[in-house]
């Protein structure tokens, strides 16, 4: 299988909020185990920002931004070094890749970062996937790396997401509360939302209603998505050997294929630089059965500034989110073309992905 590993901050640090190099060394062994398999490993890996943390004491007062590039800057370079020496004891070769959000905006970026790690995965290299977060800013980062693992696993067109956190999986009450059990599985159009906690993780950005979010919408593309936690002895090898031995959740993937293209929109939402309104004819159009483009007689408005081929959200009366997709048009020309017939569609039903 092709696998895409998430390793979050609060399974590579120590409550100290340091690196725990004990951990890491034993997630590098069960790779190199699951390469031994015969498995195609991606590592997203956090832990930049606090091994930044644990070796540089600061001198003068700096704001989040400012510690969060420094750290990052710093704690990059470490991070790598130390899972290029641990792998090295395999003979596994690995490859940094550090990528921001708007890498994936543009369909050629996305395209040309698709290249760079396949051919590190065809060459034998693990990609090691972190954000550039010296480089990001707080409106362009990442919700967190649950979010970024999420667009990997599309993009790479992953057998299987694996999400390592803090905790076993959903729970259908307060962890270690009598009565609360983890939920095994998730099917396909399963509403889980009642058991999610929004609360965020201590050493990380995200939380359960993030890896929720993502599980879900990996696993409508046809990807498997596992939860786990990542501080149990031995996890990988044992969630890919004898599942029923750790609690976990399993997100069961669709059954049915989703284009490459639509795996792209359905990640972009929150890439959009526009909205399309729409009237209730097109919204029956859209949602029905027979595979339909979105015409510009069914628009009812343009909203923001946006170029041919941005993604843009479309949007019903109501204003509830229908789909997003690729515009044909820039704004500008869909102005003038709203409620007309007879031209092309305002977005063509292949750069189209439905809510």
């Amino acid at each position: 299988m092709r696998l895409v590993i998430k390793a979050g901050s609060n399974v590579l640090t120590r409550s100290d909020g340091k690196l725990d190099i004990t951990r890491i060394s034993a997630l590098t062994d069960q790779i190199a185990w699951l390469r031994g398999e015969g498995h195609e490993v991606i590592l997203v890996s956090s832990g930049a920002v606090a091994c930044g943390r644990g070796e540089l004491r600061k001198t003068r007062h700096m704001d989040s931004v400012e510690q969060r590039q420094l750290f990052s800057a710093l704690g990059q370079a470490r991070l790598i070094n130390l899972y290029y020496d641990l792998f090295r004891e395999y003979g596994i070769h690995v490859g940094q890749v550090l990528t921001m959000k708007e890498n994936f905006s543009s369909r050629r970026a996305y395209l040309n970062q698709r290249s760079c790690m396949r051919v590190m995965i065809e060459n034998g290299v693990i990609p090691i996937v972190n954000e550039n977060d010296t480089v990001s800013v707080t409106e362009l980062m990442f919700t967190d790396n649950d979010e970024l693992s999420g667009l990997v696993a599309s993009m790479m067109n992953a057998d299987m997401l694996i999400i390592l956190s803090n905790v076993d999986g959903i729970y259908t009450g307060e962890p270690g509360t009598e009565g609360a059990e983890v939920i095994r599985e998730v099917t396909p159009g399963d509403d889980v939302t009642a058991f999610i906690s929004p609360s965020r993780s201590s050493a990380g950005r995200g939380g359960m209603a993030t890896k929720c979010g993502i599980a879900r919408k990996v696993a409508d593309e046809g990807i498997g998505v596992v939860i786990a936690d990542g501080r149990r002895e031995d996890i990988l090898r044992k969630l890919i050997t004898q599942p029923e031995s750790v609690p976990h959740t399993t997100f069961l993937p669709a059954d049915y294929g989703v284009s490459g293209v639509k795996k792209w929109l359905a990640h972009s939402d929150s890439f959009a630089k526009g909205t399309l309104r729409v009237d209730d004819k097109a919204v029956r159009a859209l949602r029905s059965d027979t595979a339909a483009s979105l015409l510009m007689v069914g628009v009812t408005a343009v909203e923001g500034e946006f170029e041919e081929g941005d993604i843009v959200n479309i949007v019903a009366a109501d204003g509830q989110r229908l789909a997003v997709g690729r515009s044909a048009y820039g704004s500008d020309e869909a102005r003038r073309l709203i409620g007309k017939h007879d031209v092309k569609p305002a977005v063509h039903y292949d750069y189209l992905y439905m809510e």
